[in-house]
């Protein structure tokens, strides 16, 4: 899986890459290893304004391309890392959901 960050109102240190890197990463061993391959995604952290200095002052955005779904979650809180293991636990929400979702119309289907 491709991952691809890009920052705003915020630098890029190592330790925020690594730990993007290592919490997005780690979705994929909810995806199929055939469709790992091809699975791409697109990070976005940091402030929505320079100025904004108490509340939920950081998000996380990630859009994660599998063929020809996308999926999307965000989130914002007040500490970075906190946004980002958010938006995480949300996008593998939805990746499970969706694999449900095949299995229960696989079954429907075997039923008629």
């Amino acid at each position: 899986m491709q991952i691809i960050i890009h920052t705003k109102n915020i630098d890029l240190t190592p330790s925020i890459k690594t730990l993007v890197e290592d919490k997005v990463g780690s979705v994929e061993k909810f995806i199929k290893p055939k469709n790992a391959e091809l699975a791409e995604a697109r990070v976005e952290v940091g402030r929505p304004s320079k100025h904004h200095k108490s509340g939920m002052i950081y998000y996380a955005e990630i859009n994660l391309k599998i063929g020809s779904r996308l999926l999307r979650a965000e989130a914002r809180h007040m500490k970075l890392e906190y946004a980002v293991v958010e938006a995480r636990k949300d996008l593998e929400r939805q990746i499970k959901k969706g694999k449900q979702k095949r299995r229960d119309l696989r079954t429907l289907r075997k039923k008629k």
